[in-house]
């Protein structure tokens, strides 16, 4: 379900948004938008343009005309900047928080924007104003960046001096972390990480396991592998490879 304005709510298409953000952005550093350069901005044929023009302007949120160039009205560019403030926001958070690189950041933000609610949108600017006015607030980020324990995208490690006092002393817990392939069968714990990178961490993220979740080692194949795990009630199968990136906290 997506979070727009009460009177627009039922009208307006993701694609729809996803125009109007784009007439927005070229009439504000070309001074006008025309069907063809949006065809060409949204990768589309004019021909699928016109409809969604006359939509939006049958709403009343732009000006259009056949073969014209297309106006924003008062509503179309509230609308539009609505649109277009989420999409800032996100991609900010995808390049600067997360280290997402800018083609993924932008259209992940483009994907998202339509469904973020007015709460998150909140929370995440207020995050932001966190991270500009706390002292440390950028050196936080750098933290995450750089640890050691996340690895970085190319799997090579991170800092390992970050922390002041040691990881060890503010995580006592950490020595009963353990991989999933270290565990007997009825031996149970709470993810705190998947090691690695790549196709079989995005596997074992989709598959759900994710930190805090409970998993409970079910049993174990005779050779070792596979191991046979439940996690929210439901049995799954992890090869020992992949097992042996999965760390939780026992006990």
């Amino acid at each position: 379900m997506s979070f727009r304005s009460t009177n627009l709510n039922k009208v307006l298409t993701d694609a729809l948004e996803d125009y109007l953000e784009t007439i927005y952005i070229m009439v504000r550093d070309k001074g006008f938008a025309r069907v063809k350069d949006i065809a060409n901005a949204r990768c589309v044929k004019s021909a699928s343009v016109s409809p969604a023009m006359r939509r939006l302007a049958k709403h009343g949120l732009i000006k259009y005309v056949r073969r014209e160039y297309i106006a924003l009205t008062p509503d179309g560019e509230k609308e539009a900047r609505r649109i277009y403030a989420r999409h800032q926001v996100l991609e900010r958070f995808f390049l600067d928080v997360l280290d997402v690189n800018p083609k993924t950041a932008r259209n992940d933000a483009c994907a998202i924007e339509h469904f973020l609610s007015p709460q998150v949108m909140d929370r995440i600017v207020r995050f932001f104003e966190f991270l500009d006015m706390c002292p440390e607030g950028q050196a936080f980020i750098t933290k995450f960046q750089n640890c050691s324990i996340l690895e970085k995208q190319d799997g090579t490690p991170g800092c390992h001096s970050e922390c002041t006092p040691s990881i060890e002393v503010l995580r006592p817990d950490l020595h009963r972390v353990k991989s999933v392939a270290d565990l007997n069968p009825g031996e149970a714990g709470r993810v705190t990480r998947v090691k690695g990178h790549g196709a079989v961490r995005q596997r074992l993220l989709d598959m759900g396991i994710l930190p805090d979740r409970r998993i409970e080692i079910e049993r174990i194949a005779p050779a070792g592998d596979p191991i046979w795990i439940k996690l929210g009630g439901f049995q799954l199968s992890l090869r020992r490879k992949e097992a042996e990136t999965v760390m939780i906290t026992t006990g």
